[in-house]
């Protein structure tokens, strides 16, 4: 069963948090976020704080209470990270290891020399910035979590690690195991 729902979620100054219907808005100096939930739970704001309760009208069974409590967990989550997002931002790091295999920006687009016949070119989607500090780092920002860290993944399925040479796209700071080859 999840705890989350017994703490509340504090909203800091020059955040604003507003509820409509099965709606959630987070405005804060960075931008706005909105999601909107399931009625397995209900969102009440106290204070300058946010709550988060099972909705037990939708109880049926006994079963349907861990249901419900694993839904305010998520929506806890989802939320705190929203609030994270428009105060902080969200960052993923990737690191280009290998001959030749760098990265560079062209205007906002990101065009990256892998290995391929042909450089990849990506292009972010609103509210993402990508970063090139070095040839061989890429930096993602955005006050998306979940965003943030799907673009870094797509940039990273360009060219995933090899296991035998540790060579391609890697996150900051992860260890890539590599395998020892053939012996003659």
């Amino acid at each position: 069963m999840s705890r989350l729902n017994k703490k509340p979620i504090i909203i800091p100054k020059g955040v604003e948090v507003k509820i409509e219907d099965s709606t959630i808005r987070v405005k804060g100096p960075l931008g706005e976020l909105e999601q909107t939930f399931l009625p397995y739970v209900k969102i009440g704001i106290e204070d300058s704080e946010i709550w988060i309760k099972p909705n037990t009208d939708m109880v049926r069974r006994k079963r349907d209470d861990k249901k419900l409590a694993t839904f305010c967990g998520t929506y806890w989550s989802l939320i705190n990270g929203m609030i994270q997002g428009v105060t902080e931002g969200f960052r993923k790091d990737l690191e280009i290891v290998g001959v030749g295999y760098r990265a560079q920006l062209r205007g906002k687009k990101l065009v990256m020399n892998l290995g391929y016949a042909q450089p990849v070119e990506i292009d972010p989607p609103e509210g993402i910035t990508i970063e090139v500090p070095a040839p061989n780092a890429v930096t993602v920002k955005g006050i998306d979590k979940h965003l943030v860290g799907q673009i870094a993944a797509n940039i990273r399925r360009w060219r995933e690690p090899i296991v035998y040479s540790g060579k391609g796209v890697r996150y900051k700071g992860e260890h890539v195991r590599t395998k020892v080859g053939k012996k003659v």
